[in-house]
Formats: structure tokens, C-alpha cells, sequence
């Protein structure tokens, strides 16, 4: 009974807000409040007081009864005050590999002059946070989102909650929005690189193979050529940079779905995986082919997230207008 009058609430609530966007301002008509356990003991303790005093007429026991639920009815507007006109400025998402723990940040913006204590975000298996946001201040706050296997997790809704000051009450509200988060198969498998995997196949995605192909810009070093500085950048305000080329005889490896006969699906997603993330450390240029994807041979951590999200979406259809995950990925498993 408990479980399906929550989900009543939730729809009911959903279908009263609506789906929310970004940034997203805590106006007073979305705020609710409640007493917490500790307030309903106290509001018992205020009553039998009460009764207590008219039963014998002790005027000072009155007095400190009409102090103490003065004192709860001041509690309850600063709690309903902590929350309100907080901004949500921006949600993101981090991907994370199965097995690990992924990133929702979010950016809240408090533009009043008062400090806020104790602001509690949460989400749906997720660990609770509890945050301080300075008058005037912008603070970004990150949550541990379990990511127990490949594909997308999709994070129905926030709830932001606080029970400063005394925590006699609890103030919260529901923030909906599309938010899904990216979790990468498991990198793992036993199974070697193939000599030059896919190697006619990547030449054949390349133009120019007697070029040098640009890898970047590095710190300047005593006795680097002057042709080498990238004078344009220096010129922008930047630090002294060297351009960096790599020969064009580099080794080109083709990760293909295909090559890994014999083994399941989820299987065949790790164990490419495993190669891409091991590739990318190594500083190799790679592609990847999927049965519906086609990645040519680059590297980079654009063309890392880029291939580990074709293998976290294989067989997966996105959901429409889910806001996408910020795309910080490490080059670490």
C-alpha cells in the first residue's frame, strides 16, 4: 500500500509540474513541507505542555509553552525559506563503465544575500548529498549514480530536500527532467590485438599517407625549432606551444564486431572494450566497426568517448530529448 500510494503521488505530481528544464528556479508553488518525526514528538511535547499549564493554571509554564511553538512556527518558515529561489543552473551526466559509478552534477545557484544550510539532493538509488551554499555563490554538486551494467541509465527525477534549522520540518521538491546517464560495457577479455587488425581497411579510410599527421601542441623546450612554434596561438596570448607530427607510417588498427566470432554479444562489446581503452592509452590510432556503426581510425579523447558510446548504444535505441551526458571520459578503465 505504502509503495503504490507513493507512485499516486509521483504521477500526481509529475502531471502538476510537468517535465523540467534547465536552469530551473524553486518558486514557492512547487515547495512543500511536512513535519519530520522529531517534529511531530515535539508538537506533542508542545501540546501535553499546553494542557498541562490550563490544567493547573501555571502561568509560566503557558509562557514557555507559546515560546516554544513560536519557536516551531519561526522553524517552519526558515525551512520553507532554505529552498526557495534556489536555481538549478545546469544537470550533466559523466559516463561511467558497468560495475562503477557514474557523475550527475549539478549547478545550483543561490542569488540571495542569506546563506543556505543543509540542502539535500538525492536521486533514485543514489547516495544522498548534503551541500552549504554561501550568500551570492554558485556551487556545483555531484552525486554517485550506480551504473550496474551497459546501456543507458535514465534518472527519472531529483528530489531537493532540507530540514534546517532544528529539523523539525522537511521542505523538498521534485525536479523532472529527461537526465540519462551513459555506462560503457566493462573493459575486459583475454583475447590478444590482432597483428594489424583490420590494417587494409584502415589504410583505405586514410588520405595521404605520405603526410605527417598533427597530434597536437606541446610546451616549448630549449633548442625546439622556431618553424615548430605555433606562432598563431603565442600570438592570442597563449604560452610558447610546439606542433607536434607523428609519421604517417604510424600503425592504423580497425577493431571489428565481426572478428570476434564465437563469442556473445556482451562478450564481443567488452572485449572491444578492453582493446579501446587499451589502444587509447597506448596513443594508437584506431576505428571501429559495428553493425551499425562505422568509426574510421582516429584517436583523441573525442574519438575515445565517441567509440565507447557506440559500444555502450549498440543494440540500444536513445531515448528522444534526453539530455546527454557530459562527455568528461578518462582514458583510465
Amino acid at each position: 500500500m505504502r509503495s503504490l500510494l507513493r507512485r499516486k503521488v509521483a504521477d500526481w505530481i509529475l502531471t502538476r509540474q510537468g517535465i523540467d528544464r534547465f536552469p530551473l528556479e524553486l518558486v514557492r508553488r512547487r515547495l512543500y513541507i511536512l513535519p519530520t518525526r522529531a517534529g511531530l514528538g515535539f508538537g506533542l511535547l508542545v501540546l501535553g505542555m499546553l494542557i498541562a499549564a490550563l490544567n493547573y493554571a501555571n502561568s509560566l509554564a503557558l509562557l514557555t509553552t507559546c515560546l516554544l511553538g513560536g519557536l516551531a512556527l519561526v522553524a517552519m518558515h526558515q525551512c520553507h525559506r532554505n529552498l526557495l529561489a534556489l536555481e538549478i543552473t545546469a544537470a550533466l551526466t559523466t559516463p561511467a563503465f558497468a560495475g562503477e559509478r557514474g557523475l550527475l552534477g549539478l549547478t545550483v545557484a543561490n542569488g540571495s544575500r542569506l546563506a543556505r544550510y543543509r540542502v539535500e539532493i538525492e536521486a533514485p538509488e543514489a547516495q544522498r548529498v548534503t551541500a552549504d551554499l554561501l550568500p551570492l555563490s554558485t556551487r556545483r554538486i555531484e552525486l554517485e549514480v550506480p551504473a550496474p551494467r551497459r546501456g543507458l541509465v535514465r534518472i527519472g527525477r531529483l528530489r531537493i530536500s532540507t530540514t534546517h534549522p532544528f529539523g523539525l520540518f522537511r521542505a523538498w521538491t521534485w525536479v523532472h527532467a529527461p537526465l540519462t546517464l551513459t555506462v560503457f560495457p566493462r573493459p575486459r577479455g583475454g583475447r590478444p590485438v590482432p597483428p594489424h587488425a583490420g590494417a587494409e581497411r584502415a589504410q583505405s579510410w586514410v588520405k595521404g599517407e605520405d603526410e605527417d599527421e598533427w597530434r597536437g601542441l606541446r610546451a616549448f623546450v630549449e633548442g625546439d625549432s622556431p618553424r615548430q612554434i605555433a606562432w598563431k596561438a603565442y600570438a592570442r596570448g597563449a604560452p610558447l606551444l610546439v606542433k607536434e607530427y607523428a609519421a604517417s607510417g604510424s600503425e592504423r588498427r580497425v577493431f571489428d564486431f565481426e572478428e570476434l566470432a564465437g563469442l556473445d554479444t556482451e562478450t564481443r562489446l567488452e572485449q572491444l572494450a578492453r582493446w579501446i581503452v587499451d589502444a587509447e592509452a597506448r596513443g594508437d590510432t584506431y576505428g571501429l566497426v559495428l553493425p551499425e556503426t562505422r568509426l574510421p581510425p582516429q584517436r583523441g579523447p573525442e574519438h575515445y568517448g565517441r567509440a565507447l558510446t557506440a559500444l555502450a548504444l549498440h543494440g540500444i535505441t536513445a531515448p528522444r530529448g534526453g539530455a546527454s551526458a557530459a562527455k568528461a571520459v578518462s582514458t583510465a578503465p
